[in-house]
């Protein structure tokens, strides 16, 4: 099966894969010059700021699928209707969220913000999620900076299991956030409303969170002063990974995963808008291997002390 995106049921944890196996296919590399900027293949005309849909989309639009429907019947596969964007963060080829400045960095925030009210409106799309894979140790084929927009057909497991939290225990990032500003001692950067710390419990070496103080539900409910403060945040946070280590040569970017969780179309006062980061290093060098025992039990084991790694980003 090659011919799009398919959704397939695993009973065993009544989950849904998805099998994208035209993705094979897709060139790991430009053959020359960079389609991302100006008068490039996806950027043909100046721009600003720029989203297009993916060429290679892991979800196509579609007619809307009943996934709650299709478990109860034992449905094993579905095509994957959603939407796959990429967003193109600025013309600047040698720049990322940590230099392009704020100003610019907000109007990334707004284009996020419209694109996740745009795609939560589709009758195909229940969730979106944004986020960027930067760095070629994550494997991003392209240095521009950019990042990308996915609208599922349902609410991810992750997700869903954190807004499942919230409606047992109440909402876990305002608790979250509020403990670690108290405590202080894992609080990397705080502009405005957004907080940037290193969770208590953190699975991912210098992995951060990113919040707001006060709740909102999604990118697109923050009001002007909190898209600049997360864009001031972003600045800050991610421009300390950049100065946490010396760069091995000129124009290296020190990889990171970076992704939103926010409300579903479906809304709910459960649903606190934040962001997760995700390095794969754990030293200079050295790569975070996610190993056999972490993934056969669901249960990370995380090398660096998060106290320390809050330390070590606050010193960058």
């Amino acid at each position: 099966m090659n011919g799009g995106p398919q959704l397939r049921f695993d009973p065993l944890v009544r989950e849904w894969v998805n099998v994208v196996g035209h993705r094979q296919q897709r060139p790991n590399l430009p053959a020359e010059g960079c389609p991302f900027c100006p008068g490039g293949l996806e950027a043909p005309e100046p721009y600003d700021v720029r989203w297009f849909p993916n060429r290679w989309p892991a979800l196509r639009p579609g007619p809307p699928v009943d996934v709650a429907a299709a478990e109860a019947a034992g449905t094993p596969a579905l095509p994957a209707a959603g939407a796959a964007e990429v967003v193109l963060f600025a013309p600047r080829h040698d720049a990322s969220l940590a230099t392009l400045g704020t100003a610019q960095v907000r109007k990334v925030v707004d284009l996020w913000a419209q694109r996740t009210a745009a795609l939560l409106a589709r009758p195909e799309v229940e969730y979106v999620l944004v986020f960027e894979n930067r760095g070629r140790d994550v494997g991003a084929t392209i240095d521009h900076p950019h990042g990308q927009i996915y609208g599922y057909p349902f609410v991810p497991p992750v997700p869903a299991k954190e807004a499942a939290v919230a409606r047992a225990h109440g909402c876990p990032v305002c608790a979250e956030v509020a403990a670690e500003v108290a405590a202080g001692v894992r609080v990397v950067a705080r502009h405005g409303d957004w907080v940037a710390y290193v969770p208590y419990a953190s699975g991912y070496p210098y992995g951060m969170r990113f919040a707001p103080v006060h709740h909102a539900g999604s990118l697109a409910d923050l009001d002007d002063a909190g898209r600049d403060a997360l864009a001031a945040l972003l600045v800050d946070a991610l421009g300390r990974y950049d100065r946490l280590w010396p760069a091995p040569h000129p124009g290296y970017l020190f990889p990171y995963l970076l992704w939103f969780h926010q409300a579903p179309a479906a809304g709910g006062p459960e649903w606190h808008v934040h962001a997760h980061t995700a390095p794969p290093l754990r030293a200079p060098g050295v790569a975070r291997y996610v190993a056999s025992g972490e993934l056969g039990s669901g249960t990370l084991s995380n090398p660096v002390v998060p106290e320390e790694a809050a330390r070590a980003l606050r010193d960058a």
